[in-house]
């Protein structure tokens, strides 16, 4: 990989992640159009992915210090609740990460796997923007649990998070779509779903850097460490203006976005 294709990806990383048009789909598409080698390394994936984590980081911080010193009060309050649920969305991850890492990193050889994973969130996306526009706008019946979310919510939609290690399968696209799906609010799911992403894929990349995967990389350092600083800085504008968009903009423009993207695929992939 050549250092300016780390910063065209990564930039593709960072500006995808809030969007649900899947951001691994996209890194996908990129590095077919790029004409640069997949192999076997998914260090590049993670790295970029952390970035944008990070800018997550830093433009909740506000909200994240909050929850930590709410949680260690050692007491059950609204912070303690939040926690918990994002803890509770975390387990159908962990346990894919577990037992069908292997599968999972298969998927990311396929460009054909991102096409019939974009319709796949295509009608997702459809299914849930139908479904809130249904509701004419009016609160749901989410909005009587703590936080906007109960724990089963909290939970369906960890197994939306889950099948989204499918590359094309927009992780924000079916976090939200599960939870629009599940009744809860759409401006309490944006937040949730981009807080519920932090510790799988920091811990992802913490095992990987432990486990010296890092070195063993083919990618070298150089455009490695670009390919981070271009998401993070991408991901940092994005954040802070596309998650007031995936808030009120219509989610079934995005799916139709995905779905053109996807007939793309089948036509000239």
């Amino acid at each position: 990989m050549e250092w300016y294709e780390a910063i065209i990806l990564g930039l593709v990383q960072g500006l995808t992640e809030f969007l649900p048009v899947s951001s691994s789909g996209h890194l996908i598409i990129g590095k077919e159009l790029l004409g640069v080698e997949a192999a076997d390394d998914l260090v590049f994936e993670v790295l970029v992915h952390a970035a944008t984590v990070l800018s997550t980081i830093v433009v909740f911080r506000k909200q994240l210090w909050d929850l930590i010193k709410g949680f260690f009060r050692f007491r059950y309050n609204d912070e303690t609740d939040y926690v918990l649920k994002i803890c509770v969305s975390m387990i159908p991850v962990l346990i894919i990460g577990l037992f069908f890492k292997d599968f999972v990193e298969g998927l990311f050889q396929s460009i054909f796997v991102v096409g019939v994973a974009l319709v796949m969130t295509s009608i997702l996306l459809f299914l849930s923007d139908m479904t809130s526009r249904r509701g004419g706008g009016s609160p749901q019946p989410a909005a009587a649990s703590r936080n906007g979310i109960s724990y089963w919510q909290a939970f369906v939609v960890g197994l939306g998070q889950a099948l989204a290690v499918v590359p094309g399968l927009s992780r924000s696209g079916t976090t939200i779509s599960t939870g629009l799906l599940c009744g809860v609010r759409r401006d309490v799911m944006a937040q949730f779903s981009f807080l519920m992403v932090l510790v799988p894929i920091l811990g992802e990349a913490f095992l990987q850097l432990v486990g010296g995967e890092m070195g063993g990389s083919s990618i070298g350092a150089f455009p490695l460490v670009l390919g981070f600083v271009s998401a993070f800085v991408s991901g940092l504008f994005a954040c802070k203006v596309m998650i007031a968009l995936v808030k009120k903009a219509k989610l079934s423009w995005f799916a139709l976005y995905c779905a053109i993207v996807a007939l793309l695929i089948f036509i000239f992939a």
